[in-house]
């Protein structure tokens, strides 16, 4: 079912949007929010979200329960991996190794970035502070997994629902791809490399990490080590 939904236009006036369902209403109003939420945290009022939104501010509470409901709402769309997974599935797989971890490196960043923005905003607002943190490190398991003949998955156990090694085994599947063309050739399988690749892009997603090494930087470390040209004593 659909319904229509107030939109602000000239100043004391509203139009009538086109209908919408509920979970299109939703994903707008989150969409708006989510910008405003890392800036302001809990501190953002409903009235900024309707004005971003281009909504009046009842259209808000018609789909969310309150304001501590849109932010749960804003948390979750912000840890949702959809993003990472396509673009770790557009990476080439004919490309170099260090150009596919580079392109990796870069995509886990942006994702991580965009969660430490809104987690980071609401714990220094207060709404965060002695409640449960989000399970799985920033990501979790979704749509968006690589299909088709290009797939490869984990071949771990099956993880425990909601455990962190569910809310992981997405982004690990689609960075072991990125090793498995190199399989024979490694010291590790591409399993247990892509756990370790995906700990030290977790490790440097901060303003200091991404200052000092560039993810190309980070990937030649990754492959080559510490030594400068051939292997050091």
């Amino acid at each position: 079912m659909t319904e229509a939904v107030e939109v602000t236009g000239a100043p004391g006036r509203r139009r009538r949007a086109p209908g919408m369902s509920a979970d299109e209403r939703r994903s707008m109003i989150v969409t708006a929010a989510l910008p405003l939420v890392a800036e302001y945290g809990a501190a953002v009022t409903t009235a900024k979200v309707a004005r971003a939104a281009g909504i009046g501010e009842a259209t808000i509470f018609r789909v969310f329960e309150d304001k501590d409901a849109l932010l749960a709402a804003c948390v979750a769309e912000a840890l949702r991996p959809d993003a990472l997974l396509t673009s770790l599935a557009a990476i080439s797989l004919d490309q170099p190794l260090a150009d596919r971890l580079t392109g990796a490196l870069d995509a886990m960043r942006e994702h991580l970035s965009r969660i430490g923005a809104v987690i980071g905003a609401l714990h220094a607002t207060g709404h965060l502070r002695g409640r449960e943190a989000p399970k799985g490190g920033g990501t979790d398991t979704g749509p968006g997994a690589r299909t088709g003949p290009d797939t490869r998955t984990d071949t771990s156990a099956a993880p425990v629902p909601g455990s962190r090694e569910e809310a992981m085994a997405a982004p690990l599947a689609a960075v072991t791809a990125l090793f498995e063309p190199e399989r024979d050739r490694l010291r590790m399988t591409p399993e247990a490399l892509a756990r370790v690749f995906v700990a030290l892009g977790q490790a440097t997603t901060s303003s200091a990490g991404q200052e000092g090494v560039g993810a190309r930087e980070l990937v030649e470390l990754f492959l080559y080590g510490a030594f400068d040209g051939v292997r050091g004593g």
